[in-house]
C-alpha cells in the first residue's frame, strides 16, 4: 500500500507550475452552445442606444453599442446607428443558433424603432415586442425645467 501513495515535496511541485502557466492563455475556448430562442434588450437614451442578447434566463451572449461599432458623439444616437447596432448584435446571435427572439425596448431615444427592424433584417423571427419603459408613479421630483 505505501508504494501507491507518493508523497509531492513543494520543491518537486514548483517546476510544473510555470509550465501549466504557459499553456493556459487566459483565453476561454467557446463551446458550441445552440440556443434556439432568446431576449434581445434595446436601451436607447438620448445619448446612446445598446443591444443585448441573452438566453430565456437572462445569461448575456452578446451585446452591442454605439461606440464598439465606431459611432461618436450625436451620431451614436441617431436611428441609423441603432439599426447598425442591432444587426451586429442579431448576427453575433446567430453564430450561437438564435432564430426566435423576443424584444424589450427601454428608455425614450431615437431607435426604438429602427433596432427591431435592425434585428428582423437579420432574418430572426421578432415573436413579441415589450415596451420596459420605467415610468415613476409619482417617485422622486424631477429635474428644474431647461431654459434654451
Amino acid at each position: 500500500m505505501s508504494d501507491e501513495i507518493k508523497q509531492v515535496t513543494p520543491a518537486a511541485a514548483a517546476p510544473e507550475q510555470p509550465a501549466a502557466a504557459e499553456a493556459d492563455t487566459g483565453k476561454r475556448k467557446k463551446t458550441g452552445r445552440n440556443i434556439p430562442s432568446g431576449i434581445a434588450f434595446v436601451h436607447s437614451t438620448f445619448n446612446n442606444t445598446k443591444v443585448t442578447f441573452t438566453d430565456l434566463h437572462g445569461n448575456v451572449l452578446c451585446w452591442s453599442t454605439g461606440g464598439k461599432n465606431g459611432f461618436k458623439g450625436s451620431r451614436k444616437s441617431t436611428a441609423y446607428a441603432a439599426q447598425v447596432i442591432a444587426a451586429d448584435a442579431a448576427k453575433k446571435a446567430q453564430a450561437f443558433g438564435m432564430k426566435d427572439v423576443e424584444v424589450r425596448i427601454k428608455g425614450p431615444g431615437a431607435g426604438r424603432e429602427s433596432a427591431v427592424r435592425g434585428i428582423a433584417s437579420t432574418n430572426m423571427t421578432v415573436n413579441c415586442i415589450k415596451d420596459i419603459t420605467p415610468v415613476p408613479h409619482n417617485g422622486c421630483r424631477p429635474p428644474k425645467r431647461r431654459r434654451v
